[in-house]
């Protein structure tokens, strides 16, 4: 009997001490009717689950670079989720105490993601106003002043954030495309992500629309404030990064529309994907009747869905808790249903 088995050389290297490379997946099935040429980098691959991946490792880097960050020291950051993964795993390789501040929004699967890598989490109440953000970073001051020698990694307004997307995430898109694409999709909550992604456009020179995709309920870039069920995407207040950005575009996405996405891009291209990249697939839906036949739309895949499997994967979730939810779970036969949501 012939071997027909196709071995593939692995470099036998660590390559889990911080982000890696990832690869770019043409999404043909998503939306079959479009002649538009539509690209996914699929960041849900790196080690802690997200794109954060990269912001932790840089924000690390650039702590450790100014001396801000000693050995054995203590890191406290505010987060909604993934960048606390995220730095809960580089902390515990970098051997520095990490203290994670989430609010009632953070899904257990993340709490717990963090607590396993040997992270403190505190959690904080939602406050009277609602901001639940603007509690976090309140928190993160006060362990500040309380523990001896803590430092914060400051993802709202450190530029080590957006520099990580800038230098590795756009570069690594467009080598994978072999040319910048027409049209960029990039969700927003730090903006870190959208404006590395600005900055390397804007360096390069290339003619790419860039798209910031944002929640409604939002305060990002004008937005007017509202509740929010599902973490990830948006802000309580307008961050010191967002200062600096300027997508050509904003889109904001509901979330009943989110939950459409995340159902679409897993039934239809076999990914399951976090909230935040239902927006995406939401606010492209919505776009794609305006693009030209043959355009290349790319959007980042930012997080996977495992932990949203209790909520925008759990139809009684859905239901019950997001207004329009029930007209979400319809079953989907248009070829874009976003030109009918």
């Amino acid at each position: 009997m012939s071997d027909t088995t196709h071995a593939v050389p692995m470099p036998s290297v660590s390559i889990h001490g911080g982000y890696v490379p990832t690869p770019v997946s043409q999404m043909e099935r998503l939306f079959p009717e479009t002649h538009a040429r539509i690209y996914a980098k699929c960041d849900f691959l790196q080690v802690s689950g997200s794109t954060k991946e990269r912001t932790a490792h840089f924000l690390l880097d650039d702590m450790e670079r100014t001396g801000a960050l000693q050995a054995g020291g203590t890191v406290v950051e505010s987060t909604s989720g993934n960048l606390g993964m995220a730095l809960a795993r580089q902390c515990a390789l970098r051997g520095y105490r990490f203290i994670a501040v989430v609010d009632e929004r953070a899904t257990g699967a993340a709490t717990q993601t963090m607590e396993a890598f040997g992270a403190q989490v505190e959690r904080v109440l939602t406050p009277p106003d609602g901001n639940r953000l603007g509690a976090r970073v309140a928190r993160v001051a006060e362990l500040l002043d309380a523990v001896p020698g803590a430092v914060t990694t400051n993802q709202y307004g450190n530029l080590a954030n957006p520099a990580a997307h800038a230098t590795t995430t756009v570069p690594e898109l467009v080598a994978s495309l072999g040319a910048p694409p027409d049209y960029l999709y990039v969700a927003m909550s730090t903006t870190g992500t959208v404006l590395g992604c600005q900055q390397a456009i804007e360096s390069a020179g290339w003619n790419t629309t860039l798209v910031g995709v944002d929640a409604e309920g939002s305060a990002l870039f004008g937005g007017a404030v509202a509740e929010r069920k599902l973490p990830g995407l948006g802000a309580g207040f307008a961050t010191a990064l967002s200062e600096r950005a300027h997508p050509h575009a904003v889109r904001r996405v509901s979330e009943a529309d989110m939950v459409r996405g995340c159902r679409l891009l897993a039934r239809r291209e076999g990914i399951l994907a976090g909230a935040s990249t239902g927006a995406i697939v939401a606010a492209i839906g919505h776009d794609l009747p305006t693009l030209s036949p043959g355009h290349s739309v790319a959007f980042l895949i930012h997080d996977g869905g495992s932990a949203y499997l209790p909520t925008v994967f759990n139809d009684a979730w859905v239901a019950a808790e997001l207004e329009g939810g029930a007209d979400a779970l319809a079953e989907t036969v248009a070829a874009n249903p976003f030109v009918q949501a």
